[in-house]
């Protein structure tokens, strides 16, 4: 098949153009747009960006490879081995060769063309700190409940942008970065407000990272209560006693107005549990209690220890995906809650609202428009979709999430048919075409079959059906996630199941993805962590952003995590490595 047919083919399921797209939540679902039929839509060769096709290598100049601005050079190290230690430069992490799936042979140095190299975002969490549904609460029986850091997601999303933008060539090959992929949970409660503030820092524009009273911070960090850090107070709260400092100002710093000069490379999104359902696990309503609540005036901070067990348990054994027990908890304690301002900002967002605000100008950035989505996303609410990475290189984002509630993943029978039709297309469009799919959840934390309330006949899958699609056909090369907040990568025969850490929780880092054809019968995917261009070392008297950008690695490191096995670093074949293949 020539170029320009099968680049029709790599466009035709998703990353089109929608020209005359209506503008953010008020889109109207009526003007200009036709249905989503239930095969692979046709082709289309729309320019999603100023003159430059979307997702192609070589628009602009490969350079020397060079591990500088990566872990690679350098990675974030402690100073001293106990208390609350500072962090510093320290070595960088080597580049590990894995050979599960295929022998390395020499010389492929010197033979090896570059066919894609892109960025993946995974698990940034902006978070609106004093938002009334958050169980901060639930800290004494989970880590992710409230986390010290937080609020300084924006400076610190701000800092990781600014490290693509300075970086531009992979370290690898040198090739440039065509684009940057989110693998979901962009935000952290299914809120308007925290999705704007995340389109905006993507793709650039001044954001004012408060919420309910506009010229004062409202949350557990002025609380008084032991549970949470009281950064400015001498009160010997759970974190001081560890060590925290007390940093004056902080709170003020917190809500200022932060700027990011957005991607200056084109950025998709996959959609993550934390972005669609309340908390992450609650099943998603624009109407409602939650709705209400989430707009209201109160406020809960803390709660007995043995309700807090007993509310984590359900969440974690996914006991009450709509929310019923955790609804009757939050009215039983109406009385004990603090009172905050009202901010209709906070609402919810449906499925739709969350593709319009894609869709909506302001928000283009570099490109494409939507980032993936279409008016075929808005007007069905499927949020799957494909696009070009580059000339024979097809991308495929899933959504893993289930609107019934759980914060663990799962796919329905349409999307499920979808990809499978998806993927014999790709195959008999070109038999050398390539696939790699990105989705929020990872294979092992797709286990949650509840219905779909939208299609309550629909059988949910998990992630061993999906993998066994994905190895039936020989294109697919890898599988590139997030949600579970650790570095892991895992062979499975056929391709390569990537999982990157967070950058809520430490070590913080995105990645850089590169595939080459090794010219002789093997491939290769190169995969090379970054930190933000936040300094390592913080220093507590620097309230500027890029100071509080440092400062949040910093706590991040710091937070307690008892409920955390292992280090979410991963090993380090998890980390950079170099993943051969098997040509197809």
């Amino acid at each position: 098949m020539n170029g320009l047919n099968r680049r029709a083919f790599l466009t035709a399921a998703g990353a089109v153009g929608v020209a005359g797209a209506a503008t953010g939540f008020g889109v109207s679902l009526g003007s200009g747009g036709s249905r989503a039929a239930a095969a692979v839509p046709p082709p289309s060769l729309a320019l999603l960006r100023g003159g430059r096709e979307h997702g192609a290598v070589g628009a602009a100049k490969a350079v020397a490879p060079s591990a500088a601005g990566t872990t690679l050079e350098t990675a974030a190290a402690a100073r001293g081995h106990a208390g609350y230690r500072r962090l510093a430069k320290g070595p960088g992490w080597q580049r590990v060769i894995r050979n599960d799936l295929a022998g390395g042979k020499k010389g492929r140095d010197e033979r090896r063309k570059t066919l894609a190299a892109f960025a993946q975002f995974t698990d940034l969490h902006i978070v609106d700190v004093q938002h009334p549904l958050r169980y901060e609460y639930l800290r004494t029986e989970t880590a992710s409940a409230w986390r010290p850091q937080e609020a300084l997601t924006i400076p610190a999303t701000v800092a990781l942008i600014e490290r693509v933008n300075a970086l531009r060539n992979a370290p690898a090959t040198g090739a440039p970065l065509s684009f940057v992929m989110t693998t979901g949970d962009n935000t952290d409660n299914n809120s308007k407000l925290e999705l704007d503030w995340f389109l905006t820092a993507m793709s650039g524009g001044p954001i004012v990272p408060n919420s309910g009273d506009p010229k004062a911070y409202e949350g557990v960090q002025n609380s008084g209560l032991p549970l949470y850090w009281q950064p400015e107070s001498d009160h010997r709260d759970s974190d001081k006693k560890l060590g925290f400092p007390r940093v004056d100002g902080f709170l003020k710093a917190a809500i200022r107005e932060a700027k990011s000069p957005g991607l200056n490379l084109p950025w998709y999104s996959t959609i993550g549990n934390h972005d669609l359902l309340p908390g992450g696990c609650y099943g998603s309503s624009v109407n409602g209690f939650f709705a209400d609540f989430a707009v209201g005036g109160r406020k809960l901070e803390t709660l007995p220890p043995e309700q807090a067990a007993r509310a984590w348990k359900a969440v974690k054994k996914g006991l009450d995906p709509k929310g019923h027990d955790f609804e009757e908890l939050l009215r039983s304690h109406r009385k004990k809650m603090r009172g905050v301002t009202p901010d209709l900002r906070r609402a919810p967002f449906s499925r739709r609202e969350y593709v319009a605000a894609h869709l909506d100008p302001r928000h283009r950035g570099a490109g494409p428009v939507g980032h993936g989505y279409t008016r075929a996303n808005l007007m069905e609410g499927h949020l799957y979709y494909t696009f070009e990475i580059a000339p024979g290189v097809l991308g495929i984002s899933l959504d893993t999430t289930d609107p019934g509630g759980d914060y663990r993943g799962s796919v329905g029978t349409s999307q499920l048919r979808w990809l499978e039709r998806t993927l014999k297309q790709a195959q008999r469009a070109d038999g050398a075409a390539y696939t790699i799919v990105f989705s929020h959840h990872t294979s092992e934390t797709m286990t949650n079959t509840q219905p779909d309330p939208s299609a309550p006949k629909e059988k949910r899958h998990g992630g061993d059906e999906v993998l066994e699609l994905l190895k039936s056909h020989p294109g697919v090369l890898a599988w590139i996630n997030g949600h579970s907040h650790k570095n892991k990568i895992t062979p499975h025969g056929t391709l390569w199941e990537i999982s990157t850490a967070s950058h809520i929780d430490y070590p913080q880092l995105a990645r850089i993805i590169e595939l080459t054809d090794n010219g002789d019968g093997t491939l290769s995917l190169f995969t090379t962590l970054i930190e933000s261009a936040a300094p390592d070392a913080a220093d507590l008297t620097d309230l500027t952003q890029t100071g509080l950008a440092a400062l949040y690695r910093e706590l991040a490191f710091n937070a307690p995590a008892p409920d955390r096995a292992e280090p979410l670093t991963g090993q380090p074949s998890d980390r950079n490595t170099e993943l051969l293949l098997r040509k197809p």
